[in-house]
């Protein structure tokens, strides 16, 4: 196929996100479709022509679109359950060795472009929550004002900016797996924030350069593994800082995030520790995840010339608590063939801290002493224990059946590290930590 096909399809791909309002999730990642692999630029309205161009005004002042994931995953692991994200309270394996709840997902985007500068954007979600039901939840919610063409700034809720696809995670036809690698993408649980950013975009060294400042908050509620409850964590005084450079086919990308953590459910522990004097204060102090910064590095790539593409990220996150420290990334890549895209992906997470304390002391303890300072000795290793460790191998393909919908099968075979569960979780008695297991997925992925 000659090179003026994939501008043509460029072209027809940003005019057609555009008519349905979804250039906000779309535009800036890659999109691989029948007509080609290609990288289609930056920009977040509904109208990437004339956004932040003053006497231009835009087609449309509402405009409106939908996209989603219909999917199945089986794990071959019954002791524990496979999910796409933290957050997911339930998955494939124990709860059920075939789940629909793991990747499947329906959102929907409004975009209102006030006045050639001035735009609001709305996005609601429905997939699998924290207490296992779907109920819709409000993604994004944000006011934008384009300052010039290249300086804008947003107010409300926005993605939280730190994977190359931080924006477009929630639309798997924006990329060629099934899922993003949870051995990166796990590594920080929440996926928007409340706040304030600052977008400036520049020429330099024959590229654009973007540099995105924000700060903000937010909040989240997870799975108490093996119980219907729920818990909530807290982050707020966030910041990020984030700069993406692009020249012709290549993007490259350096982001560092802080924030201040506190997680309620684990004070119980620590306050118990805490009674048992100077020893249990500093254990307390060690570890507690009360109003604690964590920070996050990450570096990615990606280089997409045309039939084919090359994807890389690392990220580092230290928590400064019991939750430790711990570094994901992942390589994949791809080739495209007709509207058949095969592709492998090698992605691996691995502490940086040890997943094991020593705890109290519990001689010259009385026996009744002895047994409580015991039992918080294990709860402390047990939540250690799940920093996680593995390694995956991702085999897969993606056929788009048209231009809005795909269809994709893969492989995944994950290697626990020593005494350790993983991303896993449900993990029940008997779990054989340190050892593997296999995931087959089929999605079906949709814009409209």
């Amino acid at each position: 196929m000659a090179r003026k096909d994939y501008a043509g399809s460029r072209y027809h791909m940003r005019r057609k996100l555009a008519e349905f309002g979804l250039c906000a999730v779309l535009c800036p990642v890659t999109i691989i479709s029948a007509a080609g692999v290609t990288n289609t630029g930056t920009t977040d309205t509904a109208n990437p022509t004339t956004a932040g161009t003053p006497d231009v005004a835009p087609p449309s002042m509402l405009t409106f679109g939908a996209f989603g994931t219909l999917g199945v995953v089986h794990s071959d692991q019954p002791l524990a359950d496979f999910t796409s994200t933290r957050v997911e309270s339930v998955g494939a394996g124990h709860t059920d060795p075939w789940s629909a709840s793991v990747d499947s997902l329906v959102g929907a985007q409004g975009n209102a472009q006030i006045t050639p500068q001035f735009s609001a954007v709305l996005q609601v979600i429905s997939e699998q929550n924290s207490d296992s039901s779907f109920s819709p939840h409000i993604e994004w919610a944000f006011l934008k004002y384009q300052i010039t063409p290249d300086f804008f700034v947003r107010l409300g809720r926005t993605a939280l900016d730190a994977f190359l696809l931080a924006d477009s995670r929630n639309v798997g036809f924006t990329y060629a797996w099934v899922r993003p690698p949870v051995e990166l993408y796990d590594l920080v649980p929440s996926t928007n924030s409340d706040g304030i950013d600052f977008n400036y975009r520049f020429e330099v060294g024959g590229g654009s350069n973007t540099v995105d400042a924000a700060v903000g908050y937010n909040s989240y509620q997870y799975p108490i593994a093996n119980t219907r409850n729920t818990a909530t964590a807290d982050s707020h005084e966030q910041l990020a800082l984030v700069d993406t450079f692009q020249r012709g086919s290549a993007t490259f990308r350096l982001t560092y995030g802080q924030a201040h953590i506190t997680v309620p459910t684990l004070e119980p522990l620590f306050d118990a520790f805490r009674e048992f004097g100077a020893q249990g204060v500093g254990i307390a102090d060690r570890f507690d995840v009360n109003d604690r910064i964590v920070a996050y590095y990450g570096l990615s790539g990606s280089y997409e010339p045309g039939d084919w593409f090359l994807m890389a990220e690392l990220g580092r996150t230290n928590y400064h608590s019991v939750l430790g420290e711990a570094t994901g990334w992942y390589v994949s890549s791809g080739r495209r063939f007709g509207k058949v895209t095969p592709y492998a992906t090698y992605a691996q997470t691995r502490p940086n801290v040890g997943t094991r304390a020593a705890g109290l002391d519990l001689s010259g303890l009385p026996p009744a002493q002895a047994a409580e300072a015991g039992a918080l000795n294990a709860g402390l290793n047990a939540t250690l224990a799940t920093i996680a460790s593995q390694r995956t191998l991702s085999l897969g393909a993606r056929f788009d059946v048209t231009s809005s919908i795909d269809l994709k099968l893969q492989w995944d075979r994950t290697n626990l590290g020593a005494n350790s569960e993983g991303w896993l979780t449900n993990v029940q008695p008997g779990f054989p930590f340190g050892s593997s297991y296999t995931l087959v997925s089929v999605t079906l992925d949709f814009v409209f």
